[in-house]
């Protein structure tokens, strides 16, 4: 009796609370085999550990960014890549990255990718809004490819500032709004 006592109460603690909320999900009706929050944490998981040692010092992501073949991704709206962004980045909103916008946009799955995002710098609130941590664009930019399959994916680590940074910043040529650098 103890032993079927023990082996119920491993069974329950196994069990996780997604694990509880997808049954009760099911119970009431609410499944949807195109959203997968299950998937979706532990490709998280293995795209943070993954990400652990391709986080880049300002130096490392400049001489990156010279290699043949480079994409600098920018994820933010077009409105705030328009505005600002790092010289010679491409434009792919977050809310656009899809399977048929990454095959177009980079069809080789080894292509070398950098991302930055708000949070990686000062001195433009405008064009750089800051978000939490929790809610940083880099974080869900570097799932995102993770889970499409790049794995030749690396960040820009630092905080840095706008005005004594050493990356190049540029504004999209038609852009006419005026760019404020706070002080």
């Amino acid at each position: 009796m103890k032993y079927y006592l023990s082996l119920f109460i491993l069974a329950v603690l196994c069990i996780s609370p997604v694990q509880v909320v997808n049954a009760q999900e099911k119970s009431q009706g609410l499944v949807n085999p195109a959203i997968d929050i299950e998937g979706y944490l532990r490709v998280s998981q293995a795209a943070a550990n993954y990400r652990q040692n391709r986080r880049l010092t300002e130096a490392e992501f400049i001489a990156k960014s010279k290699e043949s073949g480079t994409i600098i991704l920018d994820a933010r709206s077009t409105e705030r890549y328009n505005e600002l962004h790092i010289k010679g980045a491409v434009n792919l909103s977050f809310p656009d990255i899809a399977i048929a916008s990454l095959e177009s946009l980079i069809p080789d799955k080894n292509t070398l990718i950098l991302i930055y995002c708000n949070n990686n710098f000062r001195g433009a609130e405008s064009a750089f809004p800051t978000k939490m941590p929790t809610a940083s664009l880099n974080i869900s930019t570097y799932i995102a490819l993770y889970n499409y399959g790049y794995r030749n994916v690396y960040e820009l680590a630092p905080l840095l500032d706008i005005k004594s940074a050493q990356i190049e910043f540029e504004s999209s040529p038609k852009f006419t709004r005026n760019i404020v650098l706070n002080n």
